[in-house]
């Protein structure tokens, strides 16, 4: 632990190095950031005052929209920042909440599209019994088990991050902090460690991937015959796949592979952290009438 006390900063790299690009960069970004809070606050106050949004998926998707916005805020504004400043500097405290933000907020995504995956399964599969199984208390349990799950998660990400001794090299090859690039800076053999992250992160992420296709799948397989009705659902589990497709293969990619980095790692990242929450809400509002309808209703209202 010694170690760590040589580095009390670290710079980061940032997307480019270009000034011209950086000044893109600005731009792009801040209008993804905007439309991201925007657009996924204006979905929590939707269903927060809206009566005709009291199901369980709007109780769920209440919270992917509020680990959206963090999982974004974690990243974002520093990039933006970044994008302006000669010199990217990130103090050794603030990466290591950073990396705890990352983790923590990106996890509670990745549970909460599990538990509306298996909201979906339930209300399909077995519509008699919706009611009694879906009820709040069990809603409330599950998310509270999310974010507890999230936690311990993200806890052991800054435990392993706390751990890796740094002598002197702070340069940081990417946009925020996270541990594959801080591993390539550690002074010491990190096989160990890239073990690690692939049997935490990229369990989750793999784990998460499978149960969630294999109930799409079973859900498809129940509605092939349901006509107009079928098709709605269809349609409802489509905007679903969609999302999990987004959110799933690119957190497979980055966090289960061998220790090796690719020149598309940062622009990955940056679409899985930045990209995926800012379409989300479009995702879920413009291909779900009960939403867009209570939406214009909250919008009159409110005079937003």
């Amino acid at each position: 632990m010694e170690a760590n006390k040589s580095v009390t900063m670290f710079i980061l790299l940032g997307l480019t190095q270009d000034p011209l690009r950086q000044k893109t960069v600005f731009i792009i970004f801040f209008i993804f950031y905007t439309g991201t809070v925007v657009g996924n606050l204006l979905t929590i106050l939707t269903i927060k005052f809206s009566q005709s949004l009291g199901s369980p998926m709007y109780f769920f998707l209440f919270y992917l929209s509020f680990a959206d916005t963090c999982f974004s805020t974690s990243t974002a504004p520093r990039l933006i920042v970044d994008s302006l400043s000669a010199k990217k500097v990130i103090s050794y405290n603030e990466c290591m909440m950073q990396v705890f933000a990352l983790h923590l907020f990106g996890c509670v995504e990745v549970f909460v599209l599990i538990l509306m995956a298996l909201d979906r399964y339930v209300a399909i599969c077995k519509p008699l019994h919706y009611l009694t199984i879906m009820r709040r208390q069990v809603c409330i349990i599950l998310i509270t088990l999310a974010w507890i799950g999230s936690f311990i998660h993200s806890i052991a990400q800054v435990i392993l991050a706390l751990q890796l001794p740094f002598c002197g090299n702070n340069l940081i090859d990417h946009y925020c902090c996270d541990l594959q690039p801080l591993l390539k800076l550690a002074c010491i053999d990190t096989y160990v460690n890239n073990l690690l992250i692939v049997f935490n992160s990229g369990a989750i992420c793999s784990i998460g991937f499978f149960i969630l296709m294999i109930s799409y799948l079973v859900i498809l397989y129940f509605l092939r015959n349901h006509g107009a009705e079928g098709r709605k659902a269809l349609s409802t589990c489509t905007s679903h796949i969609i999302a999990v497709l987004l959110s799933f293969v690119l957190c497979i990619f980055i966090y289960i592979r061998p220790p090796t980095t690719f020149p598309m790692d940062k622009m990955l990242t940056v679409f899985f952290t930045i990209g995926t929450p800012f379409l989300n809400p479009f995702i879920y509002t413009l291909r779900n009438t009960e939403v867009k309808n209570a939406m214009k209703i909250f919008l009159g209202g409110h005079r937003i």
